[in-house]
């Protein structure tokens, strides 16, 4: 076998750290930003985010980056002057717990709901029943197999084994079905089920029996099937039903909760966060006016008091200053990279909400979706001069609060369609009339996609019908035979 050996030239592109940290700081939302500067503050006690010192006194000036660098390079190297030590102490002086925030109190945007959380409501619940402590260990390993919407999507069989290789209790399907049983007997009523079926069927049998809930329970126990996929006939044939006696047991269907988790919040969940827009954008005589709020967001700036050990620590021998010297030279490095990415995730976000504002100019005056028009990445890459990438972490996660609501990013962004004049038209403005056809339609005779297809054609909008069955599907629009109503 022969070894050669060879030349060979390859470009590669790094990202340098600045670069890095500005890509994950303009994905970050206003909350998630607000407490990463806190993080590293607290990590780095170079940084400061209090009034710099005015006035003409005597005393120290918090300083600039440029200022800090100027010292930094006024006289020889710290790392050069220094002579490494051996001590018994291995707590450093300088190494002290600094809180760098101010006496004034901070909002938290992070709202939580107060109420009780789901699974706390359940094991309050068990709390109450006279069980083993084997068996409480069995129903709470189930409560916390709970999906959110309060669902058990786990076959008995799985849990069993998951006790005995997660949890080392050895349990059968027969326990872990009583303590299911029991714990569907829990509220909210519905609680536990395996489907929706089980679901449906626990809240009806909760329930005063009247004949309209017995008929109800009928349907579903024995012609699931046939009720969800709305064969009324054939239902009202197999039980001698009338269309009023039919209608009723739906009606009684109607009102149950096919998502019973969902009655408790739960107050660890992001959904009970608060919304808190990364921009406002007011209509004032004729103009647009985008403003972006920092609200905790501190201004950032260096410390006078480090620069000063910085600077004394260069040729002193002291060892603890000397420590102190290097310690802030590395802090330094980090501040100014950090600050620079600040900086630079303001402009990167100013500019590319300025240029999407541009584009839909004449949405943002009204909110009238029939004004907004077809926009994708590309075109707001194309008006920044920012990579697509860019403008994708711009908008991912990002809201914006304006005179008719409060919307995310990525809501301004759809793909476009010619209708019949040969104009482009918003894919958001087609689905508005598909979704104003489905709500004013006859319900005892839905419109099909071919009759969608044709009811879009007369408004002008040029339609295949499988872009209609996908934007139902977008909608969460059923098919026409499964919106019939008796």
């Amino acid at each position: 076998m022969d070894i050669k050996q060879g030349l060979e030239q390859k470009l590669q592109q790094k990202l340098s750290p600045l670069q890095i940290q500005t890509i994950k700081l303009i994905e970050m939302p206003v909350q998630a930003l607000e407490q990463h500067v806190r993080e590293v503050m607290n990590d780095n006690p170079v940084l400061d985010d209090t009034a710099p010192s005015g006035g003409d006194d005597d005393g120290p000036k918090d300083m600039s980056i440029s200022e800090m660098e100027d010292r930094e390079n006024s006289g020889g190297s710290m790392e050069e002057n220094y002579t490494p030590y051996q001590d018994d102490d291995p707590t450093p002086y300088y190494n002290r717990s600094i809180n760098n925030w101010g006496k004034d109190p901070r909002p938290e945007y992070n709202t939580f709901s107060v109420k009780q959380s789901f699974t706390q409501s359940l094991m309050e619940q068990l709390g109450y029943r006279n069980l083993t402590e084997h068996q409480r260990t069995v129903a709470t390993f189930i409560i916390g197999s709970l999906d959110d919407d309060g669902y058990l999507r786990r076959d008995v069989e799985s849990l069993v084994d998951d006790l005995a290789f997660r949890a080392g209790v050895e349990s059968n399907v027969e326990e872990v079905e009583a303590m299911l049983q029991i714990i569907q007997q829990f509220e909210p009523s519905g609680v536990g089920a395996r489907d929706l079926r089980e679901c449906l069927i626990i809240q009806l049998e909760d329930k005063k029996q009247s004949q309209t809930v017995k008929t109800a329970l009928r349907i579903l126990k024995d012609s699931f099937d046939d009720f969800k996929n709305r064969h009324f006939q054939k239902i009202m044939n197999r039980y001698h039903l009338s269309a009023d006696d039919l209608k009723a047991a739906m009606e009684e269907i109607r009102k149950l909760n096919p998502s019973p988790g969902g009655q408790i919040d739960d107050s660890y969940s992001d959904q009970a966060q608060q919304i808190v827009p990364d921009f406002q954008l007011e209509y004032d005589n004729g103009r647009l006016l985008l403003s972006m709020p920092r609200f905790s967001i501190p201004e950032l700036h260096v410390n006078h008091k480090y620069a000063e050990i910085m600077e004394n620590g260069k040729y002193t021998q002291d060892r603890a200053q000397k420590e102190a010297a290097i310690f802030v030279k590395q802090k330094l490095d980090s501040a100014k990279w950090f600050i620079e990415a600040l900086r630079q995730r303001q402009n990167t976000l100013e500019s590319t909400m300025r240029a999407i504002i541009e584009y839909q100019e004449e949405y943002f005056k009204d909110g009238d979706e029939s004004s907004l028009k077809p926009m994708v990445l590309k075109d707001i890459a194309g008006k920044t001069g920012f990579d697509i990438s860019t403008i994708s972490r711009v908008v991912n996660s990002k809201w914006i609060e304006t005179h008719f609501g409060i919307f995310p990013l990525k809501y301004f962004f759809s793909e476009g369609l010619e209708n019949k004049d040969g104009e482009e038209v918003s894919t958001r403005e087609i689905k508005k009339v598909l979704r104003d056809l489905v709500d004013n339609e006859d319900k005892h005779n839905p419109l099909t996609d071919d009759e969608l297809v044709d009811e879009l054609g007369k408004r002008g909008y040029k339609v295949a019908r499988r872009t209609i069955a996908k934007y139902r599907s977008q909608l969460d629009i059923a098919k026409a035979r499964l919106r019939r109503e008796l």
